[in-house]
């Protein structure tokens, strides 16, 4: 597991005075700005954010090193990482996001399906973005109770037991 948990990502510009438009992907938007410092994802730069105020899908945030638009817009697009240690402990039946990439998936009676290759939230319920194996096809599994029994961090592996229709057809000889 990564020592780093990706919690939010610059924007662009917010104004002309280097103020920078930041997206949270904490379960408590606000929380990101406790985090600091935040890290990019190699950690060549530490980010020191401070949040002033919710604005349209995010917040405006000051970064000291940050004096204008134009340094701001150039941190377009970097994803803002803190540290785990950082973050709260979370309950049995959660995850980061981050902790369940890669993770191998079976079904119920042990039949590998795939990989994990991301995961997706679209508002409703958490999607995991199967590669399938053997193949380079890609599906999406509910993540809930239901459809994930079994979450296995340590292991490294998880227990699903698919909706029909999510897995393609195996063609019968």
């Amino acid at each position: 597991m990564s020592d780093l948990i990706e919690v939010g990502v610059i924007a662009g510009a917010y104004g002309v005075r280097g103020e920078v438009r930041v997206k949270s992907f904490c379960a408590v938007p606000e929380d990101i700005e406790n985090y600091t410092p935040l890290w990019t994802a190699d950690r060549a730069r530490e980010v020191k954010l401070a949040i002033l105020r919710p604005i349209k899908n995010g917040f405006a945030a000051r970064i000291p090193e940050v004096a204008n638009k134009e340094e701001a817009d150039a941190l377009r697009g970097t994803s803002l990482f803190a540290e785990r240690d950082h973050l709260p402990s979370l309950p049995d039946d959660e995850f980061y996001y981050t902790d369940l990439m890669g993770m191998d998936v079976y079904d119920t009676g042990g039949v590998l399906l795939g990989t994990v290759k991301n995961v997706a939230n679209n508002g409703a319920d958490d999607l995991l973005e199967l590669q399938l194996a053997g193949s380079s096809a890609t599906t999406f599994l509910p993540f809930t109770k239901a459809a994930v029994p079994t979450v296995d961090l340590a292991a490294r592996r998880i227990v699903a037991d698919p909706p029909l229709g999510i897995l393609p057809e195996k063609e019968t000889p």
